[in-house]
């Protein structure tokens, strides 16, 4: 037997061992795309896609972002009364002029909704308010019977010192369930109560803000100034509205600090554009918070850009002139004395 392999039958061989090389250098992607799904899976990572940079849709943050506010809109809440110091409402745009610095101002936004509040309430504790407590207690009872769904609230106690006994709540039960076993005791640290109060009302979430402070007036505790408390009240967007519960002027104590009390209460009122209510007698305290919380619902809104672009931290003085309405008696607005300027 012939055991010679003829040449045309080696090279049917050869190339048959060059093919199986070639695919057996092939097997393992072939075998890596078609494992079964009963096999051990194996860790991949695909390669991502190169795209230009415009071409990704933005996202809402992405736009915020992109927008540039180049303007200062100065919002000014304003309160209108009549002789009888009783709300007017229906006022219209035209019936409004408003000024900086004396020079008069367009009104580009007008509104007098009802809009949400995000309100303080400042309450004294001290030793001197131990019978005025349960009226105390009913007037801010009275206010809350005002407030809308959307409004949230926070309560600032103080006597020796200030403390922030609930803060920002919607639930206004929280707050006179507090209030409920508040006792008197301890000396008062009005100014500290209200700078706490500034400070927490930087955490507000509606644009409109107010406090309402409940004291005796008198501050002899605090540890901020009054002219610290002035510039922090001047800065912040706040109204403040104070219910002054003092006693009748014969049987005052002549201390300088109980004597000082009430114009301290209306000058830091006044300045925000909110008002002083000063009380002798304890029965009228829950219509007057009443009275309050209904007017803070029936205030007009006037926004202006200034004409005087300077971007310079000044304090700019505001004033409102009303055109008398036809019909109406002498009215009166009550508003914001002024703001500081932007600094960027």
């Amino acid at each position: 037997m012939n055991s010679r392999i003829p040449f045309k039958a080696l090279s049917c061989i050869i190339g048959g061992l060059t093919a199986f090389a070639a695919f057996s250098q092939d097997a393992p992607k072939q075998e890596l795309k078609q494992q079964p799904a009963s096999a051990e899976p194996r860790v991949t990572i695909t390669p991502r896609s190169k795209t230009s940079p415009a071409a990704p849709e933005p996202n809402e943050s992405d736009r915020r972002s992109s927008i540039r506010v180049d303007s200062t809109l100065v919002l000014i809440p304003v309160s209108v009364t009549d002789p009888m110091n009783r709300f007017v409402t229906g006022l219209e745009k035209e019936h409004f002029k408003i000024f900086e610095d004396k020079v008069e101002q367009e009104v580009r936004q007008f509104s007098s909704e009802d809009a949400p509040l995000s309100v303080g309430v400042v309450f004294d504790t001290s030793g001197s308010m131990g019978n005025k407590l349960t009226k105390s207690r009913q007037a801010v009872a009275q206010f809350f019977k005002t407030a809308n769904p959307e409004d949230e609230f926070f309560l600032v106690q103080f006597n020796d010192r200030p403390e922030l006994a609930v803060p920002f709540t919607k639930n206004v039960e929280e707050i006179q369930n507090r209030l409920t076993f508040t006792q008197s005791k301890g000396r008062t640290a009005l100014l500290d109560g209200i700078y706490m109060a500034m400070n927490q009302m930087k955490k507000a979430h509606n644009p409109r803000k107010a406090l309402l402070v409940i004291s005796d007036g008198g501050d002899n505790s605090s540890r901020y100034t009054e002219s610290e408390v002035k510039n922090a009240v001047r800065e912040a967007d706040v109204q403040i509205y104070a219910i002054g519960i003092f006693e009748p002027l014969g049987s005052r104590s002549r201390t300088a600090e109980e004597m000082a009390g009430p114009g301290l209460l209306q000058e830091v009122s006044e300045q925000t554009g909110g008002r002083h209510f000063p009380l002798e007698n304890l029965n009228e305290l829950p219509d007057v918070a009443a009275k309050i919380g209904i007017e803070l619902r029936n205030q007009y809104v006037l926004g202006y850009t200034p004409k005087n672009a300077e971007r310079d931290g000044k304090y700019r003085r505001v004033s409102v002139k009303l055109n008398q309405p036809r019909g109406l008696p002498p009215l009166k607005a009550f508003f914001r004395l002024g703001y500081y300027a932007p600094t960027h």
